[in-house]
């Protein structure tokens, strides 16, 4: 399945910045837009009124009306004032709201619309009013004419089209869009080069990109089995992955805290100053002994921080301890097969020499005691791995010359499947060898073994007959590089059972016996719980 690409960060960038230029240029405009309005529309009444009051006031006006046809001198002298200063209309009408000019000669004589004179004939007031006239929705100015008397005669009305107040407003809006449209052209140039700035510092990556690096890594660094765990400049731990966690025993708010605090005495610091890499180094991390490799983090060539993985250096000298006891094995299985050749060699020479009644008496007491005991091992246990490491310690004891008997009553089911060969191996083994040692020197050297499935647990002992285990010893034994023997290399096989048993959630025993000797005894739950 193809991987669907997100949306670029430049194309988020730009389009945050318009949106937000356009949002503000609307709100602003529109607030712009109304108090333009409003301001011509105050500035274009206040003219009304003034023309209106100035009009009013002229004493040829006030002469005409005594005319017999006052038309005929108002409308040319009234044109003449409604062109000088711009008005859509100047309508001068009688007290009865008759026309006596009009831009429209055709309405003149013709009664005034809008019904906004009363103000003006009945109560002498000038004043701004907004109606609708036989030229459309208009802003006025009325304003009474007095005769000398002081009484009023007739109207003056002087407005400007609605229409033309929108359209002033607008042409002084247009000013703030083309401004306006060059500050958009303005954000999208600087999210152009914002975007290239952010994606220089991110690598050239997108946001989406960037995500999935994280998840990946994350994925990356809880799949891996070693320890992994950086630091910054100042020291500080940035990041922990599960399995440094489980090796240093720390839980997940080690993070943002200096590294001395979680390891003291730790070397990191050495490659922060130096910007040299070190590799396969043998540490101790508390009780653990590590393998540890530090990288420095190169940032704009400087040394911007440390990463250090190290590996449980126990887990491989389990694995080393392992295979030499399966190596082990295959030379015990081999020792047995040069040792029953020998026997078949002396089969063949007492066959040759006619000695058949001896040669029948060995094959007897041969096979009598392989038989009882591989009986016991194949029909009583049913494992095959117990099976293979039994059959091999067998061979052992002959080659050795030691009494390896395996209990009559010993009985198990196959194994759990958590408990691998490896574990027997490690266990059941080691606790077998250090019972042959134990006998040496003895003119009788006896081992025995017994293991049962009865119950919640499955149980395995080993016994010997030797000089048994000191009390100031026993506290010892398990203790990694003790032992009771001066040799080198010594001291862990003990020690590897014991924790092969504490991984399985079990528990080991040991006790003297009275007349000498030691007894292991191992139980182990069958089931395990996580």
């Amino acid at each position: 399945m193809k991987k669907r690409k997100g949306v670029s960060l430049q194309t988020k960038i730009i389009v945050l910045i318009v949106a937000i230029i356009m949002t503000i240029i609307l709100v602003l405009t529109g607030l712009f837009a109304k108090i333009e309005y409003e301001q011509t529309k105050t500035n274009m009444g206040t003219l009304a009124l003034q023309v209106a009051n100035t009009v009013s006031l002229m004493p040829s006006l006030r002469d005409a009306f005594k005319e017999d046809d006052p038309s005929a001198v108002i409308q040319p002298l009234i044109e003449k004032v409604r062109k000088d200063v711009g008005a859509e209309f100047i309508v001068i009408g009688n007290s009865d709201s008759i026309r006596y000019a009009h831009p429209d000669e055709n309405k003149i004589g013709k009664k005034m619309i809008g019904e906004d004179n009363d103000r003006a004939i009945l109560h002498g007031e000038s004043y701004i009013s907004e109606a609708t006239g036989s030229l459309g929705p208009s802003l006025r100015g009325k304003s009474p004419i007095f005769d000398i008397n002081g009484d009023i005669m007739g109207v003056v009305s002087v407005g400007f089209l609605v229409d033309d107040l929108k359209e002033a407003a607008f042409n002084n809006i247009r000013t703030v869009l083309v401004v306006s449209a060059g500050a958009i052209l303005f954000g999208i140039s600087c999210g152009v080069l914002l975007a290239k700035n952010i994606r220089k510092d991110i690598m050239g990556l997108e946001p989406y990109e960037i995500a999935s690096l994280y998840h990946e890594r994350n994925a990356i660094l809880s799949s891996v089995k070693e320890g992994i765990i950086a630091i910054d400049g100042n020291g500080l731990i940035t990041m922990l992955n599960p399995a440094a966690q489980n090796i240093l025993n720390i839980e997940k708010d080690g993070l943002n805290k200096k590294i001395e605090s979680v390891i003291p005495d730790t070397d990191i610091y050495r490659v922060l100053e130096t910007g040299e890499a070190e590799k396969n180094l043998d540490v101790m991390l508390g009780e653990r002994r590590v393998i540890v490799n530090r990288t420095p983090i190169i940032k704009n060539g400087q040394v911007a921080g440390v990463v250090a993985s190290f590996r449980d250096k126990t887990e491989i000298d389990e694995m080393v301890n392992t295979l030499s006891e399966v190596k082990q094995y295959s030379e015990e299985l081999r020792a047995q097969t040069h040792e029953f050749t020998n026997k078949l060699y002396v089969l063949s020479g007492l066959m040759q020499l006619g000695k058949y009644d001896e040669a029948v008496k060995m094959i007897q007491n041969e096979s009598g005691n392989h038989e009882h005991m591989q009986k016991i091992v194949f029909e009583q246990l049913a494992d095959s791995n117990l099976q293979a490491i039994l059959l091999g310690k067998m061979a052992k004891a002959s080659e050795k010359k030691i009494n390896f008997t395996i209990d009559a009553d010993s009985r198990t089911e196959s194994l759990p499947a958590h408990i691998t060969i490896s574990h027997l191996i490690t266990m059941i083994g080691n606790i077998i060898d250090n019972a042959f040692e134990a006998t040496e020197g003895k003119c009788e050297r006896n081992v025995s073994f017994f293991t049962t499935d009865i119950g919640k647990d499955i149980v395995f002992e080993v016994s010997d007959n030797g000089d048994g285990i000191s009390d100031s010893d026993l506290e010892k034994i398990f203790v990694k590089g003790f032992s009771t023997k001066a040799e080198q290399g010594r001291g862990y096989g003990l020690s590897l059972v014991s924790q092969t048993i504490h991984q399985l959630s079990g528990h080991l025993e040991v006790y003297q016996k009275d007349d000498g000797g030691s007894v292991f005894t191992v139980f182990l739950p069958k089931e395990v719980k996580e």
